[in-house]
């Protein structure tokens, strides 16, 4: 039997235009893949070709994935299996993280495919190295609930259970919520609950402060549609 292809995952930008903090040896393997698993096909055929302007895009297969439309696993398969390589591109930062590439990653272990995971940028991880916050004990929540009720509940929790574990607790929302995020995580953890705020990570805007609730009241940031993660970590 032929071996399967190989899943390789390919790490993107986190802010437009920062091209720079993509490795190297990137560009090579896409430009052997004629196949990629994507979240938007528009950023997906624009960052491909910032990575090499040669790449014939109309060639490629560029298949969808979404929290609204799982990727085909059936199809995923069936090309591993005929011996085709596969790529698989987040929308922002590390593929398989907080996005749906992870099933296609699932379906490659089921037939001993070999997966790739390539090193680029995470925002998570830069978040965490510059928040000052506990690196050895960490969790990420992903998204809070949308309704106010639940998104108080969910703060208090990850803060009571920050405290007791001493767990640094990272989440994030969509952008054009930030502001009421915050707002919500001032009004309802203590004091001296840290709480760091990390936007346009590696951008030209970049903001990435840890401070106090009591000082962040003091001065709020502008987070309107600026990609942003949280951090807490109760005293």
């Amino acid at each position: 039997m032929a071996q399967p292809g190989k899943v390789y995952l390919i790490p993107t930008v986190l802010s437009a235009d920062t091209l720079h903090t993509i490795p190297a040896y990137i560009t090579p393997v896409v430009q052997q893949i004629s196949v990629f698993f994507v979240e938007n096909e528009r950023t997906a055929r624009r960052y491909l070709k910032a990575l090499d302007k040669s790449i014939n895009i109309d060639a490629l297969q560029l298949l969808l994935m979404s929290e609204h439309q799982q990727p085909d696993t059936a199809l995923a398969k069936q090309l591993l299996l005929a011996g085709k390589d596969i790529g698989v591109i987040s929308e922002a930062g590390c593929p398989a993280i907080a996005d749906p590439g992870h099933l296609v990653v699932q379906v490659a272990h089921t037939i001993d495919a070999q997966v790739i995971p390539m090193v680029g940028p995470n925002s998570m991880l830069l978040a965490l190295m510059a928040s000052g916050m506990n690196g050895q004990n960490f969790q990420f929540v992903g998204y809070l609930p949308v309704k106010p009720p639940e998104r108080i509940k969910s703060i208090r929790d990850l803060e009571m259970q920050s405290q007791k574990k001493q767990q640094t607790q990272l989440f994030i929302e969509t952008p054009y919520r930030n502001n009421q995020l915050l707002k919500d995580i001032l009004a309802n953890c203590k004091d001296n609950t840290q709480v760091c705020v990390a936007a346009d990570i590696t951008g030209p805007d970049e903001f990435i402060r840890t401070r106090t609730v009591k000082a962040w009241k003091q001065a709020l940031p502008e987070l309107h549609k600026k990609p942003a993660i949280f951090l807490l970590l109760a005293q």
